[in-house]
């Protein structure tokens, strides 16, 4: 067979020398043991969970070493990209603060662009002919219906899918019959003649997994389309090889692959880059564990946190928990430092699934939360209202001054202790409506009809807004006795029996008929915020 007359024949272009390419993409000048990463996203429209997750791994480990972190744009699927897809993922990944150094529509060199896998066809083809002309490559003329019929007869005799040793049938054809196709016009793809041996077993080491043994490839992949278009496979090994990536984070999903790239690699000549396997991002579903599901589980789209108000740090230090398992402790001795300051590694990301849990991520939402200043819980919170929330919301944030003397008593911002009621921006708005809005609907009364409207005439008749807290107070208790109700709670553990109830079941009568909720914070300066007018007002609206 002369390859090279067959190579000239598949690619009648002529490339620059393959020394070319590295003279034009050539090794980057970074520090000793700084790492080159990327994420690679196809440009689908929907940015989940699992690109953070990698991504945030990604980031830290490239910036943490001195090294770069790009974007790389994977393409090749026309039917499946999306218009503003790229622009999305690199909103959604700044929204989280990860920060690109080069890439796809990032502002910098990129000395190694494009960062478009379909602007990199001259690459592809030039190694792929070489392929060819090495005897490490040939075209498959087999239809879909072929190919279909073939899996079929695997399946039927029990053997493992795909196209390789005695199934593939093209790989042995004669020049003749090459050229015989080719000259009638045949559409064909591209694939590697492999050279691998199943019997055969690899040691890999794994930056994550640690050492894991693989099997040999032996399938004869595709690596160019037929429309010339390379398949993930081929593209990606060009493309981490002319990038100069030295480490790939990837799903375990891949690991089933991690042959053929091996393979792919050393066909090319090029020195692999490192591979870590991360586990997939699991859910606890009543008795089992599953994947995240797109169609499920609206928590696995990045959109879900940006339209619930979650605070970009508290997702980002959540993920962090789930990426190394010492962050937590490391987080509790040094909560005040940057997160940048970590030692984030590869090698303690979780060797099996591991656990997403929302109310977990509730928890550190409100540990985030609370440790905003006024004006960056205002900050965020008038930004989330302008974006997702209501006219009536968007509305709340046009005093400052006011707004601010809720946030002081809701988060406890003007004290030492910090109040953790808010987990989100959509929640925390929701919780604040009461100081800009009389509650439509609200929580039930616990003390029937006629006590409660007892309770309410009765605190109207001494209310004074000028009351400090202390005087306040005591005229609620003196309300509670006048209207049957212990004013003292020791007493009224001591004898329950003697009264309708205690003086904490008149002050949520008032809390309730005020706020429309049964626990708020204080409820002597929530009436102060909202003035006597409409303290009595709302106070009065509940007397039946």
């Amino acid at each position: 067979m002369d390859y090279k007359k067959l190579a000239d024949r598949l690619f009648p272009e002529e490339y620059k020398p393959l020394s070319a390419y590295e003279e034009m993409y050539p090794p980057r000048a970074l520090p000793k043991g700084a790492e080159v990463t990327r994420l690679a996203p196809s440009p689908t429209g929907f940015i989940h969970l699992g690109n953070l997750f990698v991504a945030v791994a990604n980031e830290r480990i490239a910036h943490r070493s001195g090294g770069v972190i790009y974007l790389r744009i994977e393409d090749t699927d026309l039917k499946r990209k999306v218009d503003g897809a790229v622009e999305a993922v690199i909103e959604a990944m700044s929204y989280f603060d990860i920060h690109f150094d080069e890439g796809a529509e990032i502002e910098a060199a990129n000395e190694y662009a494009p960062y478009y896998q379909r602007q990199r066809a001259e690459l592809y083809h030039a190694f792929a002919k070489s392929l060819v002309e090495k005897g490490r490559a040939y075209p498959c003329f087999c239809s879909e219906e072929e190919l279909s019929a073939l899996r079929e007869t695997q399946t039927a005799e029990k053997k493992i899918t795909g196209y390789y040793g005695e199934y593939a049938k093209c790989r042995n054809l004669s020049e003749e019959e090459i050229y015989r196709n080719l000259d009638a016009g045949k559409p064909y793809v591209l694939r590697l003649k492999s050279l691998g041996d199943p019997e055969n077993k690899l040691k890999f080491r794994d930056e994550i997994k640690g050492e894991i043994t693989v099997t040999e490839n032996d399938q004869d992949v595709v690596i160019l389309k037929s429309d010339g278009i390379p398949t993930y496979h081929f593209a990606h090994a060009i493309d981490d090889h002319f990038m100069r990536t030295t480490l790939v984070l990837r799903g375990e999903e891949w690991l089933s692959s991690l042959p053929v790239h091996i393979e792919l690699f050393d066909a090319l000549g090029f020195t692999r880059p490192r591979y870590g396997h991360n586990c997939s991002l699991m859910k606890q579903d009543g008795e089992t564990r599953r994947k995240l599901s797109k169609r499920k589980d609206p928590e696995l789209s990045l959109g879900f946190y940006r339209q619930e108000g979650y605070h970009p740090r508290a997702v980002k230090v959540y993920i962090l928990t789930l990426l190394n398992s010492d962050f937590e402790d490391w987080y509790r001795k040094f909560p005040d430092k940057p997160l940048e300051e970590f030692p984030f590694k590869a090698a303690k990301m979780s060797k099996s699934g591991t656990l997403f849990d929302l109310d977990k991520l509730n928890d550190v939402a409100k540990n985030e939360f609370a440790r905003l200043s006024a004006e960056e819980a205002f900050a965020f919170l008038n930004d989330w209202a302008q974006e997702f929330g209501s006219e009536a919301e968007r509305a709340y944030f046009a005093d400052r001054e006011y707004m601010h003397k809720a946030l002081a008593l809701c988060m406890g911002t003007a004290g030492k202790k910090r109040r953790k009621d808010f987990a989100t921006a959509k929640q925390a708005v929701g919780l604040l409506s009461y100081f800009f809005e009389n509650p439509v609907s609200r929580e039930a009364y616990r003390v029937a009809e006629a006590g409660k409207t007892a309770i309410l005439r009765a605190f109207l008749q001494t209310y004074c807004a000028a009351d400090d807290a202390q005087t306040w107070f005591g005229k609620v208790k003196a309300v509670a006795e006048q209207e049957g109700f212990a004013s003292d709670m020791k007493e009224y553990k001591a004898r329950p029996e003697d009264f309708k109830g205690s003086v904490s079941d008149v002050a949520e009568v008032l809390r309730i008929a005020v706020t429309g909720k049964a626990n708020t914070p204080d409820l002597w300066t929530i009436m102060q915020i909202l003035g006597e007018k409409e303290t009595v007002k709302r106070i009065s609206e509940q007397i039946s």
